[in-house]
């Protein structure tokens, strides 16, 4: 097993989340950005989000009472920005995969901040070669299940449905979705991933404990009142407590993997939604860390 990630994949240069390190040696979890928005269709700005959380995750505890856990006690390190070239998305998938890739290769769970919510497909890829029988849990106002957006395959409004093609188990839940065309809807409802609230996801689960599961958060899951940060916000969202019930359910389960996608810190000059953000992936790395 490698202790360093390939040359020219990361770029370390820049902030780090608060209690962690460059060197991944003797981690468990393995967290980098991937500063993307290309095929923004609304509000552009999610390129700044992997940096925004950084910046403002030092104002947070280590410490998190829900789950009785401490960063202090996590060996987890920061690897800083994939490296992506400017343009298409179909690039920076490739360069996500093979970032994803690295991390695994060294023996740690991979924690991606975005960008936007198309570069879950090259992390879910890669994750879903090493485990074939991967579990994919969405939160997302949307469904993202369109086969194209705007003349693109890879756009952020068809992240599910690019998953779906290269997640060989089929087992997507969309947790909640609130927002969607009607083709789209009619195949949450006959597909049976639609989970109407988090009981209904417990429920969905627990025959599949002990798989292996991936938590894409595409933050315009909660409430614009919360969290306005985002590139297509939608009313009719969740609040903390909802993620926090969550994550309750969550730690019965065997987490390998997650993103936390979609902050778009400019558009809230209160910084709140980028702390909101900040904190889900202080859960995300506890979880990661003792699952």
């Amino acid at each position: 097993m490698t202790t360093r990630p390939p040359s020219g994949l990361f770029d370390s240069d820049g902030t780090i989340f608060m209690g962690s390190r460059r060197d991944p040696s003797d981690c468990r979890v393995g967290l980098f950005g991937v500063p993307y928005d290309g095929t923004t269709s609304f509000r552009p700005g999610t390129r700044f989000g992997p940096a925004a959380i950084r910046e403002v995750s030092t104002g947070l505890e280590t410490y998190c009472p829900q789950l009785d856990l401490d960063l202090d006690d996590l060996d987890f390190a920061d690897l800083g920005a994939v490296e992506i070239p400017f343009g298409n998305p179909e690039p920076v998938l490739t360069k996500v995969k093979q970032a994803t890739e690295a991390v695994l290769a060294l023996g740690l769970r991979p924690l991606m901040l975005g960008g936007e919510h198309s570069i879950s497909s090259g992390a879910v890829e890669a994750v879903a070669q090493r485990h074939p029988d991967l579990v994919l849990v969405q939160l997302d106002a949307h469904a993202d299940l369109r086969d194209s957006w705007l003349g693109a395959h890879h756009s952020h409004a068809c992240a599910m449905r690019r998953c779906l093609e290269i997640l060989p188990s089929q087992m997507l839940f969309q947790l909640a979705i609130r927002s969607g065309t009607r083709e789209e809807f009619h195949e949450l409802h006959e597909s049976g991933r639609l989970m109407p609230g988090i009981d209904a996801l417990q429920k969905a689960l627990a025959p599949l404990r002990g798989k292996p599961l991936y938590l894409t958060v595409d933050l315009d899951w909660f409430d614009p009142s919360v969290l306005p940060g985002t590139g297509t916000p939608e009313p009719g969202g969740y609040r903390w407590s909802d993620f926090a019930n969550l994550i309750q359910v969550l730690q019965e389960h065997h987490l390998v993997a997650a993103d936390v996608v979609e902050l778009a810190p400019q558009l809230d000059t209160s910084g709140i939604s980028s702390v909101l953000a900040a904190k889900v992936t202080r859960s995300l790395l506890l979880l990661l860390g003792s699952s």
